[in-house]
């Protein structure tokens, strides 16, 4: 008789992390599906997801420990064993301890509900200088969110099966996949919410929208500004919830006066009626109203003041904490119930400050990725010699890899940890194996939202090949450099009872649905009672927190850079069906897309001579590649395109070995580019010429 069972889990193919259900025959993993018991999920799985099992028996991804056995990148390893690996890595950290301090460790990981094992493991190793992959994703977004609510960007929530009208800036939100959300918004259509896309390029997106505006690269600023002009002069705005919770009304009047429809059209090339037939539609549908605030738009020079003032205008409509609107997160407190136990608690706490926390000239917040490479070149505020990177790709993330490898030599020890060969891993001192998302379990994470929840991912099989999962990886370590008392754990099951303690939750209630709700209905404040984070526990228009920090709460508008003939500014952004630089080789995915082409306005490729299909070649700043174009009148004349995540130079992933071009390899001098308030990566300020290969 076969060994059947179901597991509740929770994928890992991309960063959304839908909750699923496994299959498991005599120990092999036969299914995958969405966890039946999530709304808006019920079993269904997007391409990523389904070729999860793909990625599992694929032989290709590290199958053991390695140690650098030559020049960093040379592709030159030795194998390891766990004790091997890890001793070569205390031995190192407590060297550099040694000679400069604690605090010349850092860790960069990609942020999520986990990262309370990678945040308490540097706290045990007494460093300050955790940080996120937040720069390359919603940074600018997330300082803007929080000099408006006190609230950063995942702590609103948007509430898309109740809502009347979404506008969506280049949020691709049918390529570039949240399951949950595009059958939320797909219902929310279905009842007659209407769709609004912006976008310098016609995706899938604009296909399903209702109203689609192409818009000149690097303007959407510009846009919201007029909008704002529109809804204020012909006071289409929410009169009572802006004189009940807003601050800077009158200076934010004064300051869009010259910000017209007819002015916006010149920048943006979008129609001036059409500018105002929107701001009259969503008003129409205020509160009810979704203007989502922005992921691929957090990419300009300007970009937290784009974001900023899409956020302004959700204020301005009165869709803030209500149905059909953002909705502010809520944690198991707000549910009256008891938080998780963090693994950090009876740690001492740091008292060296984080690398850039009085960095001359930074950006808001701190943590911010591109300035350790700063502090790695200069050491200043003080050296940090020790990098671990958990399942973060650095190197196919941010601009310039060839800076980024002159910076990384620095390093004393550059530590990855992941599933994949990832650039930064290939040229990593030490490669560790995490166990795959079926082969592991984390720590149980909190999912914030109107319900909150706590979420668990659970081992469904052995693992394949000489790998672990990330909280043994952090344990033994913790433990290699003295620091045991701080871990004690032996299973994972000592960390779940741990966190649940007091909650009285326990890990078997968590085997009926993979999750244990904290909420039966949403939580939502009384529009009387409404609580933000500003320093006046209002919206701040004026923002005392950009004031305080000698920035300004509205920027003036600058037209960008004007391209010449045969010059484009490149852009990039995600499909169905990749995620990142993590899926080019996965065997199922790889025949869907092997490669990317280079989308071009058709009439700029008619004055160049270039047809559909021809090799072209791309170059810029001496940096050049040949890749195929894709001729078509659905993208800006200003603008080509290509997907993000190709040009892998890894021999052992032979699928998408040199297959198309990366991206951030143009990039070239835009390392330390970024915007001046969000410190978000300004990677869509980077220009190419075309022609004809």
């Amino acid at each position: 008789m076969e060994d059947t069972k179901s597991v509740y889990s929770i994928c890992s193919m991309c960063t959304v992390r839908c909750a699923i259900k496994v299959e498991v025959e005599d120990g092999v993993a036969k299914w995958i599906e969405g966890n039946p018991h999530v709304p808006g999920l019920e079993g269904s799985l997007c391409a990523k997801g389904s070729a999860g099992l793909a990625f599992q028996y694929d032989t290709e991804r590290p199958q053991y420990p390695m140690i650098r056995d030559g020049e960093r990148g040379s592709g030159k390893w030795r194998m390891a064993t766990w004790d091997e690996a890890l001793d070569y890595i205390a031995d190192k950290l407590k060297e550099i301890t040694d000679k400069h301090g604690s605090k010349s460790i850092a860790l960069v990981d990609r942020g999520g509900p986990f990262t309370d094992l990678t945040k308490s493991f540097m706290k045990a190793l007494n460093s300050p200088n955790y940080l996120d992959h937040d720069d390359t994703c919603g940074k600018n977004t997330n300082m803007a969110c929080q000099t408006l609510f006190g609230y950063g960007r995942t702590d609103m929530i948007y509430d898309w099966p109740n809502t009347k009208h979404i506008v969506l800036y280049g949020r691709n939100v049918f390529e570039s996949l949240m399951v949950k959300e595009v059958n939320s918004i797909l219902d929310a259509m279905e009842k007659g919410a209407k769709l609004t896309y912006i976008d310098c390029r016609a995706t899938v997106t604009a296909s399903k929208a209702d109203r689609f505006l192409m818009i000149k690269p690097g303007t959407d600023y510009a846009l919201n500004l007029a909008l704002i002009n529109v809804i204020l002069n012909e006071r289409l705005y929410n009169v009572d919830f802006v004189n009940k919770w807003v601050t800077g009304l009158t200076e934010l009047q004064s300051f869009v006066i010259p910000y017209t429809p007819e002015w916006a059209e010149k920048e943006t090339g979008i129609p001036a009626q059409e500018i105002i037939n929107l701001a009259r539609d969503l008003s129409d549908a205020k509160p009810k109203v979704i203007l989502h605030g922005g992921w691929m738009l957090a990419r300009y020079f300007d970009s937290f003041y784009s974001s900023r003032s899409i956020y302004i205008l959700n204020t301005l409509l009165g869709s803030i904490e209500t149905k059909g609107g953002l909705i502010i997160a809520k944690g198991a407190k707000d549910a009256s119930k008891k938080p998780l136990n963090s693994l950090g608690t009876n740690i001492p706490d740091v008292k060296d400050k984080i690398f850039d926390a009085d960095m001359p000239g930074k950006s808001l917040g701190t943590g911010h990725v591109v300035n350790i490479y700063k502090v790695i070149k200069t050491e200043e505020p003080y050296p940090v010699r020790a990098l671990f990177v958990y399942r973060y790709d650095l190197i196919a993330s941010l601009p310039d890899p060839e800076a980024q490898k002159k910076a990384l030599d620095n390093l004393d020890l550059l530590v990855s940890i992941d599933v994949n060969y990832s650039k930064t891993g290939w040229y990593s001192d030490v490669l560790l194996p995490e166990s795959t998302y079926l082969e592991r379990s984390n720590i149980i994470g909190t999912q914030t939202g109107p319900k909150p929840a706590f979420i668990m991912r659970r081992q469904a099989i052995l693992p394949r090949y000489d790998s672990k999962p990330a909280w043994e990886i952090f344990t033994l370590l913790a433990q290699k450099m003295g620091a045991g008392q701080y871990f004690p754990y032996k299973s994972i099951e000592d960390i779940w009872n741990y966190q649940l303690d007091g909650t009285g939750i326990k890990i078997e209630d968590f085997n009926a649905k993979g999750f244990v709700s904290l909420a039966k209905e949403a939580i939502l404040m009384g529009r009387n009672d409404l609580k933000f984070k500003t320093p006046s526990g209002k919206v701040e228009f004026v923002s005392q927190t950009l004031e305080k920090n000698k920035f300004l709460s509205f920027k003036p508008y600058e037209s960008p850079k004007k391209t010449e003939k045969g010059i484009f500014r490149l852009t990039f952004g995600r499909c169905g069906y990749h995620t990142h630089a993590t899926t080019q080789n996965n065997l199922y995915l790889n025949e869907l897309m092997p490669e990317n082409v280079l989308w071009i306005n058709e009439d700029e490729a008619k004055d160049l001579g270039i047809k559909n299909g021809d090799i072209v070649e791309v170059s810029s700043n001496g940096y050049s590649g040949k890749i195929k174009a894709y001729v078509t009148p659905f993208i800006h004349p200003d603008a080509v395109f290509m997907v993000h995540g190709f040009g892998n130079e890894i021999p052992m992933k032979t699928r998408s070995y040199k297959k198309g071009l990366n991206d951030n390899a143009f990039q070239i001098g835009q390392l330390e580019l970024v915007d001046p308030v969000g410190g978000g990566t300004a990677f869509l300020e980077c220009f190419i010429t075309v022609k004809k290969a």
